[in-house]
């Protein structure tokens, strides 16, 4: 059984130590299939575009540079052959695809075969959590720095996807952040030193962190000058305007509803000369015999 040191989430090392679980740290080392997952990472790597001009791509040589008889030269018959200064490149580089395949048994028994080899060495660290409620990097620097891997390259492997841990390490060049199950047996070869945490190893997530209670700062003279500037003032109360004056509008109403009256009620020109004429007087009856 191999045993690894034990630490607290700020770096307080424990008394007794972590036993790491015997089914996978069972202490075997298998080098040549760590050799063989190493060199099918690095070829993963490659992008495969270097090229070089071989002599049908270099411009110029499309003729003898002379006759074929009767110098004493040798004969020659293009000045880009690979012979040639600036002539083409005989079997260089050219664009292909470096992809390796690995079987996925020889992959993980790679995997384990590297941190084996870790614990073995005493390079294998457990902490109980990672508590970073906002990503820190000085946080991870003190905790590393507790473990005695300062300066040393560390693989740091999470037990699930901790977006603030991840941000914390990523400006420190010798620290790897990742979580503990895509680690690979690259990663952990190239580091000095690997940091688990302890939900890792034993399949038991830890809970998220509680929130802290809001803690109310002190008002020092900078922040109540600028509460002050910044509060709002009260607005000034607008002057009232002057009532108006209803008794001069009631007259002034009454006498264009007088005109309206007036005007809708008064003769026509016919009307009027019809009203001047007098009426005419009934015809006498004559005086007749009955």
């Amino acid at each position: 059984m191999i045993e690894a040191p034990h630490y607290s989430s700020t770096g307080t090392k424990r008394d007794a130590t972590f036993a790491l679980p015997a089914d996978y740290f069972d202490g075997t080392v298998n080098e040549p299939v760590l050799h063989q997952a190493v060199v099918v990472y690095l070829n993963n790597q490659r992008q495969g575009t270097a090229m070089t001009k071989t002599r049908s791509f270099v411009s110029g040589g499309n003729q003898k540079p002379w006759k074929q008889k009767g110098t004493g030269r040798a004969r020659q018959g293009s000045t880009r052959a690979p012979h040639w200064r600036g002539g083409g490149t005989v079997f260089g580089p050219q664009p292909r695809d470096y992809r390796t395949d690995i079987p996925r048994k020889v992959k993980q028994l790679a995997r384990r075969s590297a941190l084996n080899a870790r614990g073995r060495e005493g390079a294998l660290h457990v902490v109980e959590r990672f508590a970073f409620r906002a990503p820190k990097t000085a946080q991870l620097t003190r905790l590393l720095t507790s473990l005695g891997l300062d300066g040393r390259k560390a693989l740091v492997l999470t037990a699930r996807q901790n977006e603030n841990v991840y941000l914390s390490g990523r400006n420190i060049p010798t620290v790897e952040v990742m979580p503990y199950a895509e680690a690979s047996a690259y990663d952990v070869l190239w580091s000095d030193a690997v940091v688990v945490e302890e939900g890792a190893l034993t399949g038991v997530m830890p809970e998220p962190l509680p929130d802290e209670p809001e803690t109310e700062e002190a008002d020092t003279a900078d922040t109540a000058h600028k509460k002050r500037a910044t509060a709002k003032k009260p607005k000034a109360a607008k002057p009232a305007k002057p009532a108006k004056k209803k008794a001069a509008a009631k007259p002034a109403a009454k006498a264009k509803s007088a005109k309206k009256t007036t005007a809708k009620h008064a003769p026509s020109k016919g009307e009027g000369k019809r009203a001047t004429k007098p009426a005419k007087k009934a015809p006498k009856k004559k005086k007749g015999k009955d």
